[in-house]
């Protein structure tokens, strides 16, 4: 079982200046866990860091998969399985298959992106994402620190620096 984990939370009012909070914070060498905001700011991901997300890739493979599955379905079961002549058209004819093949590709690209972001933001349906401040979701801006990444500076010293960043206030939050 995990130990309890303690953080900082910085609350910020506007956008811009938790985007000059994040680098001044970053640049004082604290690392920060998590920036959570009620919508999405532009430029946040390139100040905290992260690289390109290959969620793009993912889709692509899962419509792949759509595609080849349809098409295997199709010609399977109206080529070999069960072949009809329909309208003197060859068994196998690609124009009717169209519609199917791209339903098959949407919906598989949408159910394995879903499936994907479930995975890769570790939400589960039996465990409550954690949630550092409430109000993250109206109308403030919430930078999270992880206190056990930080070794080298206090808890006092985090906070003055989230203060001089921009914080409106500054909070402490631990989970289980």
């Amino acid at each position: 079982m995990d130990a309890d984990k303690n953080f900082l939370v910085g609350v910020f009012e506007d956008e811009d200046v938790l985007l000059s909070g994040v680098t001044s914070v970053r640049e004082s060498g604290v690392k920060i866990h998590e920036v959570f905001s009620p919508f999405p700011v532009h430029g946040l991901d390139e100040v905290l860091g992260y690289k390109r997300s290959r969620l793009p890739i993912a889709a692509f493979l899962f419509g792949l998969t759509g595609t080849s599955l349809a098409l295997t379905m199709q010609i399977w079961m109206l080529g070999y399985d069960w072949p009809m002549i329909i309208g003197g058209k060859n068994f196998v004819s690609l124009p009717p298959f169209i519609p199917v093949t791209f339903e098959l590709t949407v919906l598989l690209s949408a159910l394995g992106m879903v499936a994907t972001f479930m995975i890769v933001s570790d939400l589960k349906p039996y465990r409550w994402p954690r949630q550092f401040d409430v109000r993250s979701t109206d109308d403030k801006h919430v930078m999270a620190i992880d206190l056990d990444l930080n070794h080298g500076k206090s808890k006092a010293e985090i906070a003055s620096i989230l203060k001089a960043a921009g914080a409106s206030e500054v909070n402490e939050k631990s989970f289980e």
